[in-house]
């Protein structure tokens, strides 16, 4: 056996640190480190932990690379370690209580569904994690009372949101989500014991803790963001960091988005003209765009089917900008999920027992705009998540660090550069469709301008609905989940526009530098083929392929 270098070992430890951050990361599936747990939230365990990933940070920096390949694993060890203490240090689990990912419920009534055992040993892990449940809903219970004590408030309107989903989940005990893992038949009964007999209780001690004792002292809507917290301004830009994986500032990065809005004008006002006739203005597209109930879908069978037609089209002309690409095609599934966005991708199991899976979200599907639907899926699919996410897991050639790691603004920078890039390809059906791309441009400029509004200039609830009512054309219901998604995971959605402009910007480059000999194939392969990068690293991984090409 091959003794692993002092990089690799350690890129082999990062991976259990970020597995004992948080062991449902779906990256994380099918890794022998998740198996049979769920993170420990107690100020105790974070706290350890946060030194570890320190540690293992310093000790990064410090060791010797023996080549341009181990440089960069041991940059991503470094960044990956880094954010972890990052994450623990802002203390978001004390004030974080209904995100439909980023909190306690989130995870074990969001995730949790998710995971797909293979094999009895794996099987046995999730009963052993819903045995767990109870001690770690009381751990959380006890970091939000420890909010409390030291001022950092939930904000009430989020707490009553949390209580309304734990009521309705509490209310409906044969369709808790917890029995759709599927299990063999052996493992049922004590399934249903676990769940009936321990879960559902607590959660019901979960839901009164959150009910009598947060939702009397949460923050009002007036005062949503980081900012209003103790060292609130400090975390916050420190989250902007880890999302973005660069050093602009918050005031930066809100300036950065209120130009890339303005710049979008005339874009809308163009193709707009195209898709209605006339010279409608920027803001006359937009306010048709949301409002016209003919750009609604009639439903979720309609939604799922325009879904489907556009991956496979995204599918067939793949070849064309790739050279290599996913061994197994995405799967579409459409579900209702409560407050969660209109759709989301969620990687394959490492081991293979779940696909690459497409959530489209069917929630009051008729009051959604079918125009943002090509784009989502360019995004969430091919040629976004689904080949990036899929690719990465294909490099086994790599350490399974650089395999697995979720770094925002590689992986949502690639998404959103994936829509315009779908442009370039042809592959959207009409001027419709391509205003849902502007549209979505237009969401994730906006979040540079409103992520950071909330926490850093200290804006108001509503002020942050009303940015996006008069910057995008998301359906009221879109605007309000998107508005309290920020509230509740700040610094994240800075990483969308913050990762694509960087990826726009190495291409040109690279372009530019290469002239004639510049393939875009090669360009995307080389872009996907190292894995998840912080952006300065993938900034030297392209200038050393332009010098070698």
């Amino acid at each position: 056996m091959t003794t692993p270098t002092p990089v690799a070992a350690l890129a082999e430890e990062a991976v259990g640190v970020i597995a004992a951050e948080d062991p449902l990361d779906d990256a994380l599936e099918g890794c022998p480190e998740t198996v049979g747990r769920l993170a420990d939230p107690s100020w105790e365990a974070q706290s350890a932990l946060r030194e570890r990933a320190l540690r293992l940070a310093g000790r990064a920096d410090r060791a010797p690379a023996e080549d341009a390949d181990e440089q960069v694993t041991r940059a991503v060890v470094a960044q990956q370690a880094r954010a972890v203490a990052d994450r623990l240090g802002a203390r978001l689990v004390e004030h974080t209580v209904a995100d439909y990912q980023n909190s306690p419920i989130g995870r074990l009534l969001g995730s949790l569904p998710e995971v797909r055992p293979a094999g009895d040993e794996q099987e046995r892990g999730h009963l052993d994690r819903l045995a767990a449940v109870p001690e770690y809903l009381a751990q959380a219970a006890e970091r939000h009372r420890a909010g409390l004590r030291e001022g950092r408030l939930p904000v009430a309107e989020r707490v009553r949101a949390a209580v309304a989903r734990l009521d309705a989940y509490l209310a409906d005990p044969a369709g808790d989500p917890l029995r759709a893992v599927p299990l063999r038949e052996r493992h049922h009964a004590e399934r249903d014991r676990l769940i009936d007999g321990r879960v559902r209780p607590a959660f019901a001690v979960y839901r009164d803790v959150l009910s009598g004792e947060l939702a009397p002292r949460g923050r009002p809507e007036e005062r949503p963001g980081l900012c209003h917290l103790p060292d609130g301004e400090e975390h916050y830009a420190t989250l902007a960091r880890v999302h973005t994986t660069t050093g602009r500032s918050p005031k930066e990065l809100h300036d950065i988005g209120i130009e890339l809005l303005a710049r979008l004008e005339d874009e809308y006002a163009h193709i707009g003209a195209q898709a209605f006739g006339g010279a409608p203005d920027a803001g006359e597209v937009r306010d048709r765009l949301r409002t016209d109930i003919r750009l609604r879908w009639s439903g979720a069978p309609e939604m799922l089917a325009a879904a489907r037609t556009t991956i496979a089209r995204a599918e067939s002309a793949a070849p064309r900008r790739f050279g290599r690409l996913p061994a197994r095609p995405c799967v579409l599934d459409g579900k209702e999920v409560p407050g969660a966005p209109q759709a989301w991708y969620m990687p394959a199991a490492l081991d293979g027992s779940r696909p690459g899976t497409y959530h489209a979200n069917t929630e009051r599907a008729a009051e959604r705009s079918r125009v943002l639907a090509e784009a989502t899926a360019f995004h969430e699919a091919v040629p976004g998540h689904h080949v990036q996410l899929s690719m990465a897991q294909q490099l086994t050639g790599l350490p399974r660090l650089r395999r697995i790691a979720w770094i925002n603004a590689y992986i949502e920078g690639w998404g959103l550069y994936a829509e315009r890039l779908a442009d370039e390809m042809g592959l959207y059906s009409g001027p419709l469709a391509r205003l849902g791309m502007l549209a979505m441009d237009s969401l994730r400029a906006a979040r540079l301008v409103v992520d950071t509004g909330l926490h850093h200039f200290g804006w108001r609830r509503e002020q942050a609905v009303a940015y996006l009512r008069d910057h995008t054309v998301l359906a009221e219901v879109e605007i309000r989940n998107e508005t309290d998604r920020y509230i509740e995971w700040p610094g994240q959605a800075l990483s969308y526009m913050t990762g694509r402009l960087e990826i726009q910007r190495l291409r040109t480059r690279a372009a530019q530098q290469l002239g004639p000999a510049f393939d875009i194939r090669a360009f995307h392969d080389l872009v996907l083929g190292s894995g998840s990068l912080p952006l300065d690293v993938l900034d030297q991984v392209v200038a050393r392929w332009t010098a070698d090409c």
